[in-house]
């Protein structure tokens, strides 16, 4: 893929992988081709779980590491990745309260259903795989019959104290809280794509001629694009919000302000049929606008059709 993106003549281009391309041979390979990238870490290998290890506790509960808007609390530190890594990578530790109580529950039940399982068959000869030898000592007679298990306790206490906890690693300069924004923002860059279906009606194309299918491709990426940032400028505002709001989102928000119309009264001038709403207000300073811009907008329409009507009558 990178040779591709070499190939047609790209640069200064960034990646935002997710878990399954983080490794030593990839991130090296980003280093040589010059590319930036955010990636996932794998929360379970050594060197991650002994970084969260590290720090836990440093951060979690101070007020100044809090990120509100995603429900986490995160801090970046910055040291190099694996021996002969020659550039420092800036790592970002987070840690979610109920990511942490859904991992902990999630294991521990786990653990009794592989503890309950072990114990219905003491008194046989029979194997475990290693999910069951990870976290017990499996006890036998001198002929071959399981006895009981006994808990490794120091890797469940271990595993349980890392629950909660993810790592993003980026190569460029940024903060904990930039990282996981741009992470964040692949998942709903993938969801729009994945989605053009159903906001668009891309799920066939009927025309009968390639610059047809072409020219309704770039018409409904346009689009995409304008949905894009009319998403990006109501979650922000969203979050600015004491209280988030359901009528914030790009369906709710657009049919909020179709709310907005001009009629022709009685003397044959268009005025705005009614003030602008409180809803209203909030969701046109999403976009840097207010009730002034809507008033003023609707004068200069009113006036463009009084000309008009002004001209027709003079035919």
């Amino acid at each position: 893929m990178l040779g591709k993106i070499t190939g047609y003549g790209y640069k200064k281009i960034g990646f935002i992988l997710d878990r399954g391309y983080f490794s030593r041979g990839n991130i090296r390979y980003l280093d040589e081709c010059g590319y930036s990238f955010v990636i996932m870490a794998k929360g379970m290998s050594s060197f991650i779980s002994d970084l969260i290890l590290e720090n836990k506790g440093t951060f979690e509960n101070k007020r100044s590491c809090d990120m509100n808007a995603y429900g986490v609390y995160g801090k970046t530190v910055q040291r190099t990745l694996f021996e002969g890594d020659e550039k420092k990578r800036y790592i970002h530790i987070y840690h979610s309260i109920s990511k942490d109580a859904d991992e902990r529950e999630h294991f521990e039940n786990a653990l009794r259903e592989r503890t309950a399982l072990l114990m219905s068959h003491q008194n046989e000869t029979v194997e475990f795989g290693s999910a069951y030898e990870k976290y017990f000592y499996l006890h036998y007679d001198k002929d071959g019959v399981f006895l009981y298990p006994e808990e490794k306790t120091t890797v469940t206490e271990r595993e349980i104290s890392l629950c909660g906890y993810f790592v993003i690693i980026t190569s460029e300069r940024m903060t904990a809280k930039e990282a996981l924004h741009l992470y964040k923002s692949r998942d709903v860059s993938e969801k729009f794509f994945a989605s053009d279906k159903s906001f668009l009606g891309n799920k066939s194309m009927r025309s009968h001629t390639n610059e047809g299918v072409e020219g309704r491709i770039f018409t409904q990426f346009i689009a995409l694009i304008i949905r894009n940032k009319i998403y990006t400028a109501v979650q922000e505002e969203n979050e600015k919000l004491e209280k988030k709001q359901n009528y914030m989102t790009v369906p709710a928000a657009v049919g909020e302000l179709e709310k907005i119309e001009m009629t022709r009264q009685t003397d044959n001038v268009y005025r705005l049929d009614h003030a602008v709403t409180a809803k209203q207000k909030k969701i046109l300073k999403a976009f840097g606008m207010n009730e002034g811009n809507i008033t003023y907008r609707a004068g200069e329409i009113s006036n463009t059709l009084k000309k008009s009507n002004i001209q027709k009558e003079r035919r």
